[in-house]
Formats: structure tokens, sequence, C-alpha cells
């Protein structure tokens, strides 16, 4: 136990944000530098409690307590080791996991739990500052060829795990560079790009593969896949959008949130435009811009818009605004809907906007060019009457971008799939069983394609579970870990 009376002596504390002013004006992570003193006290909140919930809050199982006492005892390069052996990228979880071991951490019972993303930030970036993340390629390699199709946190996972096991593990990605939604989903200000790209350094010189620019089942056949490779790892994402047939939804300026977010990250990192990222109804400089949505990818939509210069944001969200404190049909350890102050949203009651909660879109008003010029909408009653319209609330405000941030059905029933001849489950998703192989052999899912959208912490760890399996499959036993995951199952 790092500080017996550490939980008692030191509250919750965070990184202080860079003030909204300054932050606006570039696309840099909006987190100061945390003093190693107070990475210290948070440390020793920690009361490495008899039964660590942590643990089962984190699908990673994510060895918390040690590596929090060992940040405490300041043996950082012990604390990466304990992290690393569970968590091939604790870069990405750390900034864009939304905890959900906070969530079941002991302390949290009645009081504010561990900061322990923040924790798991600073032992990751000390250990790449200090060059103890090295590459570790294997000492045999088996002669064994695996194909990974996509490169999101799953995909990526999947191809680290198996080319240490000794495979020639070969990664495809239909965008012009690796990362999935890390690289065009995420914005800089959440997460700078160079934590992918100096990662994707380690992966590269331990042997793994990376082809962009590549769409399997078009530039390169299902067939010829399953010939040249002794496995395939199909890690593609649930990346078909809900969409909303109101209306005027075909008005020129509404847009679903991942066709404006990709252009706006190839902006700010210089990657080569496509044709859309040419189109200036994606921009928001000027314009009223409404974002449909409220989770984690709606505050993308409004961190950006706000950056390039928009005259109004405001939020819409179909459900009631989520209570401060858990409410008793989400008691401890369970994951709570809460309300959330996210940066974009604290820069959004900065700028004036509004979070606007219980609406529903009636549909869109466009001119006589074609393009949306307003938004209408109405409230509506809560979701145990249907989110039932409120007679007498409809109103139109002004939208000339739209972002539809609903998030996703599942994965794209592209030529690839369909090639394979992959079966389905009720949900839509690739079906595969306890070891994560589809219903074609020597073919597996890991991550959200076969799972459904979920968080990137349960992608990682699908992609180690993933590995595994796929290793054992082509050498008859595998020395990878395996995460004791609830289920193999679509289940969210």
């Amino acid at each position: 136990m790092a500080d017996p009376k550490g939980f008692l002596t030191h509250d919750r504390e965070l990184p202080a944000r860079r003030p909204v002013d300054v932050r606006i004006q570039d696309w840099k992570e909006v987190y100061q530098d945390f003093p190693p003193a107070k990475l210290n006290q948070q440390a020793a909140r920690c009361m490495d409690c008899g039964i660590p919930f942590c643990h089962n809050g984190c699908p990673l199982g994510n060895l918390i307590p040690e590596w929090n006492d060992l940040v405490y005892r300041e043996d950082f390069q012990e604390a990466i080791e304990r992290l690393h052996a569970t968590n091939n990228f604790p870069e990405f979880t750390g900034r864009l996991c939304p905890a959900p071991c906070e969530a079941a951490c002991v302390l949290g019972i009645n009081s504010d739990p561990v900061a322990i993303k923040r924790v798991e930030v600073e032992i990751i970036d000390r250990a790449f500052a200090e060059g103890w993340v090295r590459p570790e390629p294997a000492a045999v390699r088996t002669g064994r060829r695996v194909a990974v199709v996509g490169s999101g946190p799953a995909g990526l996972a999947a191809a680290q795990q198996l080319t240490r096991a000794g495979h020639d593990v070969v990664v495809f990605e239909r965008a012009d560079a690796i990362g999935g939604l890390l690289r065009y989903g995420i914005p800089e200000f959440k997460m700078e790009k160079r934590h992918i790209d100096r990662r994707l350094e380690q992966m590269r010189a331990e042997g793994t593969e990376f082809r962009t620019s590549v769409n399997v089942g078009v530039d390169i056949t299902a067939a010829r896949l399953r010939s040249e490779f002794d496995a395939v790892v199909l890690a593609g994402g649930a990346t078909q959008w809900r969409d909303l047939p109101v209306e005027g939804r075909e008005l020129r300026g509404v847009y679903q949130a991942m066709e404006y977010l990709p252009p706006a990250n190839r902006a700010v990192s210089n990657a080569p435009k496509s044709g859309a990222d040419a189109d200036s109804s994606m921009n928001a400089r000027g314009k009223h811009v409404v974002v449909i949505g409220g989770g984690d990818t709606g505050a993308d939509c409004i961190g950006t818009a706000i950056r390039q210069g928009a005259a109004s944001v405001t939020q819409l969200e179909i459900m009631p605004r989520p209570p401060a404190s858990r409410a008793g049909s989400q008691p401890w350890p369970t994951f709570p809907t809460l309300f959330k102050m996210e940066s974009a949203h604290e820069e959004l009651a900065d700028g004036g906007g509004d979070r606007v909660y219980a609406v529903s879109t009636l549909g869109f008003a466009g001119d006589a060019e074609g393009n949306v010029r307003a938004l209408r909408l109405v409230e509506v009653e809560g979701p145990q009457n249907g989110f039932k319209p409120i007679p007498g609330t409809e109103r139109e405000i002004p939208a000339e971008l739209v972002t539809l941030s609903m998030g996703f059905t599942g994965p794209e029933k592209t030529v690839l799939l369909e090639e394979l001849g992959v079966a389905y489950d009720k949900r839509g998703n690739v079906a595969r069983d306890a070891s994560y192989m589809t219903s074609v052999e020597g073919v597996f899912s890991a991550g959200d394609i076969g799972r459904g959208q979920s968080l990137i912490v349960w992608a990682i760890a699908e992609g180690r579970a993933a590995a595994s399996r796929v290793d054992a499959f082509l050498t008859g036993e595998t020395a990878l870990p395996y995460p004791i995951l609830p289920t193999a199952r679509s289940l969210v």
C-alpha cells in the first residue's frame, strides 16, 4: 500500500486545463503539465483494498494498485513494466478511455475515486521520455503469416501481440494513414497524433508491416487474402453510422460526424487532402453549428467547430440531462451515466453556446441554393414515455452546419465480409465463438466489428485476447496472455 493515510489526507486532483481563450487558438492537448508532487499524492490515494474492484471495472485487468504503489515510490521503470503487462497502449487509454476502472474504485463508494487515468498517462509519458519503451522483437520466427484488417486499437493490439509471438503480420488500412478512428476520428486537442506515431515506430521495429490506402475486398480480394495468409483478423470496427431520416436530411451542410471530423483532422495534420477535405461546407468558420448527439463524438465536433471559428454552437440531446451523481439504478461499482463537463463543453459554455436536453429533431429547412439554414426541433418527454413530443414546444434554431453524432449501428457490410462469407449475429455484428473465430475457419474478429460500438479499452482487450487464440490456432499452443473477458460474444 502506497500511503496508508493517503486517501484521507489528499483529495482527488487532476491537471488544470489551459485557459479556454488560449487553447481554442490551437489544436494542442488541453491539459497543462502535472507536477510530480501532485502525481505522488494521487497515487498515494490508492488504498490497495482487499478486493480491487478497479480490476473488474477494467476490461484489460490493469494492475492498478501495483503501479499506483510504484509511482508513489517513484519507481517509474517498474511501473511501466506492470502497466505494459496488460495494456499495449496506455498512452491511448489514459487519454481517451472513460475510465470504468475509476467508476469501480472502492474509494468511490463515499468519496472521489483515485485519478487512475492521470497516473496511467504520467507513467507512459515518463517511459517514452526516458527511453524505456523499446522494440520487443520475437526471438524466433514461426514462418506463419497473419493479415490484420483495420488499424484501430483492436487491430494494432492484435498485430503487436502476434508479431511478438513470432508471426509475420501485415496490417491493412483503407485510409491513407494508420490509426483508424484514433487518427482521423479523435481531434488533436484530445490526443496529439505524435502518440500514435511513436508507437508505430516501435511496432515497425518489431517487424509489423503496415499497408495503407488498401481497401481489402476491393484492392485485394478475399480469395487472395486467404491464399497469402495463414490467418485473418477482422478489426474494421463498427463504422456504420446511425442516420437521421427526417425532412431536409439531403441538404448541403448536414453531415455525419465521421464525415466532418476526418477532414478537420487531416487539415490539422497536413495530411494529403481528399475531395471531401476541399468542401468548404464542412468548415464551421462563421457558421451557426448544431451538433446532434450528446456523447463523446458530439463533444469532439463541438471542440472542432469552436477551433474552426464557428459563429455559434448548440448541442442537442434527446435524453434528459443526466444527474451529477450516481442514480439509484446505477449503484457502485457499475459504470454510471453522469453529467460531464468535458473540455469542449467548457469551451461551449465560455462562448455562449448551449447544451439542450430532451429535444428531438423534426427536420431541416434550406435556402434557395440547397444549403441548410435552420433546424426544427420539439421538446420530448423522457424515454419512459417513448420520447413523446410535447405539444406547443416546436421551435426553429439557426443551423448552417449540422453534425449527426448519434453513434454507430455495427460494421459496414463490405465486399470483404460478403466474399469471406462470415455469419452475423442478431445485432448485425460479425458472429464469432469463444475463441474469436468467425464462422469461417482461420478468420477471427476483434473489437467493435464483433462486439458492436464500445470503448477503446474493450477494443485493446479484445485485440489481445484474439491474438492469443490466433497464436494457438497457428501453433497449437500460446504463451500470449489471454485477458479473461466476460464473453467473446457481441455484448457492449
